[in-house]
């Protein structure tokens, strides 16, 4: 009797994954997008489903920075990857690397959804959006190099105005990473501020084609953009969120050109009116000068020129008299006061006070005594007189008229 394989469930699972590995490889599934949920680790976990089954899928951070467009649930899409089995949860599940959306219907879904949200945040309204520069010196070309959307450009520049200067910033504009590439030059711009307009665009192409100017990375740039941008992508029928983002939308990158550069010949039209009308201006104002000039010469007071000589003579004697007038008047109370000051400078003196009669009493200290009661009986005192000084000796004190016999 034979022995009986007993696999463990961790065997079982691993055989079951080898076989799955083995017999799938990497493939395409199709399928609609269901609980969709970003982790806040960065990875993306759903379900694609149809109308009979359905099959988890996870989509890992460092893939889901490829998308192209915002999935969201009931979304039809293509997903590249390989099939796994998630050892712990003993299921199958599908690891996704790449992920686009199934025809141009939901295409057009995911340009819907981001337009709509966009638009809820306030990046598409009018009170915003800049005036471009009438003149611009530089402008910043933000497109393909190798592409006819650039020859374009050039070839409109130099024949409407060829004094400006186009500076270009080669991007990808479509593809993987060409949405970065647009943002990430707008961005440069802004940093450097060496540009007056920018121009995103490129030539016309499928809605696919297309998609990178879809992005919401291209049009947050737009709208933190300090310096008038102008969306110029494919043709006059074709639209897309960087329109709505930028200040001013152009049906073609040819006529971004045309709208923002003047044209030389209407320049030089409107330079020539403007000189013909300074000319008319001048000639107006010289004929009007020449007619103020017979006027005033004609005038009384310039036939008579000797009378306004005498006239200002006139006043001019008329103001010298009052000034001195004046003068005199004011010297003289200067001096009547001079005097009075001096009489009380004589008057005060010490020695004019001493005159009259005063003395001056000092103790042995030489301080002036103003009060008797700063003397003492028995204590030497120093008079001063008009003429010559003599030493005493206190005896008797009064103060306010009551007397201090020595004992």
């Amino acid at each position: 009797m034979s022995q009986e394989k007993i696999y463990t469930v961790s065997e079982i699972t691993r055989e079951i994954k080898r076989v799955i590995s083995e017999n799938f490889g990497t493939l395409w599934i199709e399928g609609e997008l269901s609980g969709y949920k970003r982790h806040s680790s960065g990875h993306h976990y759903f379900t694609l489903k149809d109308g009979n089954a359905q099959i988890p899928c996870a989509m890992w951070r460092m893939y889901t920075q490829r998308l192209t467009f915002t999935p969201a649930d009931g979304m039809k899409v293509q997903a590249w990857g390989n099939l796994e089995v998630y050892e712990p949860g003993g299921r199958y599940q599908f690891i996704i690397t790449q992920m686009r959306p199934s025809g141009i219907g939901e295409l057009q879904r995911a340009f819907e959804a981001l337009r709509d949200k966009l638009r809820s945040e306030g990046l598409f309204e009018l009170e915003r959006k800049r005036e471009l520069p009438r003149y611009p010196n530089v402008v910043g070309l933000i497109t393909s190099a190798d592409g006819a959307a650039l020859q374009d450009m050039r070839t409109v520049a130099a024949r409407r105005w060829p004094a400006a200067r186009l500076v270009l910033a080669p991007v990808k504009v479509q593809g993987s990473g060409a949405a970065e590439e647009i943002a990430a030059a707008i961005d440069a711009f802004n940093r450097e501020g060496k540009a007056d307009v920018l121009v995103v665009g490129r030539g016309g192409g499928s809605l696919e084609d297309l998609w990178a100017f879809n992005e919401e990375i291209v049009a947050r740039a737009i709208f933190r953009s300090r310096i008038p941008v102008v969306s110029a992508v494919g043709h006059e029928v074709d639209f897309t969120i960087a329109d709505l983002a930028a200040d001013v939308r152009a049906p073609t990158p040819s006529a971004a050109m045309e709208l923002i550069l003047p044209d030389r010949e209407e320049a030089a039209a409107e330079i020539l009116g403007i000189s013909r009308r300074l000319n008319a201006r001048k000639g107006d104002l010289i004929r009007g000068l020449r007619h103020r000039l017979r006027v005033l010469s004609q005038h009384w007071a310039l036939r008579q020129p000797v009378n306004l000589v005498h006239f200002a003579g006139q006043r001019l004697d008329e103001l010298r008299s009052r000034f001195l007038t004046a003068y005199a008047g004011s010297v003289n109370e200067k001096r009547a006061a001079l005097n009075r000051l001096r009489e009380l400078t004589v008057l005060f003196r010490p020695q004019a006070i001493l005159d009259r009669g005063y003395s001056i009493v000092r103790d042995a200290d030489g301080r002036v005594i103003r009060d008797a009661r700063m003397l003492a009986n028995g204590q030497p005192a120093f008079l001063t007189f008009a003429r010559g000084s003599a030493e005493a000796e206190i005896r008797r004190i009064s103060d306010n008229g009551a007397a201090d016999e020595s004992s």
